[in-house]
């Protein structure tokens, strides 16, 4: 069985719970909609909880240190665990993809993103799998201020779409392997299924 840590990025907080950046919270608290699973194990600076598939056990981490300090908590997790970067996953939000897009990706920059940033950071790598899930670009105005704003009601009604086409494709890189999961998905749009 190999162990996995998925972590997902997000603002702790009820005033962040439904903006663009908590994304990877989002995601989580899908997944374990989903699959019937709790996050609520206080641990790595977080809250964590466990999900096994396809013979993997899988910790699944919200940092509670705040976005720019994520690496914090990761590292704790995979420190705790004696596991190689190659065995995080990171869920967070992407402006460079539209909303309804989510793709799988191996390594590569932090974009400006600052939870990216602190992880790599922190690894001294950045060859951990992400999970990007697209909030796209402000129209106009200050990045900081679009990617900490609400989520807007015409998106949260194809939310649950989106994420959930996310867990689709988790699913898919623990049962086929990440090539075949990126060849099967990340040229869809979740908003058009």
């Amino acid at each position: 069985m190999k162990q996995f840590v998925i972590a997902g990025l997000g603002n702790p907080g009820p005033q962040y719970q439904w903006t663009r950046h908590n994304a990877g919270f989002l995601f989580l608290d899908c997944l374990a909609h989903l699959e019937n699973l709790s996050i609520t194990k206080k641990a790595f600076s977080g809250i964590s909880g466990e999900w096994r598939h396809a013979d993997n056990r899988i910790t699944l981490l919200k940092p509670e240190t705040f976005m720019n300090l994520s690496g914090r908590s990761v590292m704790q997790a995979l420190q705790f665990f004696k596991l190689p970067t190659s065995n995080l996953l990171v869920v967070h939000d992407d402006l460079d993809l539209p909303f309804g897009t989510v793709r799988l990706k191996l390594g590569g920059g932090h974009g400006g993103h600052n939870g990216l940033r602190s992880i790599m950071e922190q690894l001294g790598k950045a060859d951990f799998i992400r999970l990007r899930i697209g909030v796209g670009r402000a129209v106009h105005g200050d990045t900081v201020n679009y990617v900490l704003g609400t989520i807007p009601p015409d998106q949260m009604e194809r939310v649950a779409d989106v994420l959930g086409g996310g867990v689709t494709m988790l699913k898919s890189f623990f049962e086929h392997g990440l090539p075949k999961t990126m060849s099967l998905y990340n040229n869809r749009n979740f908003l058009e299924g």
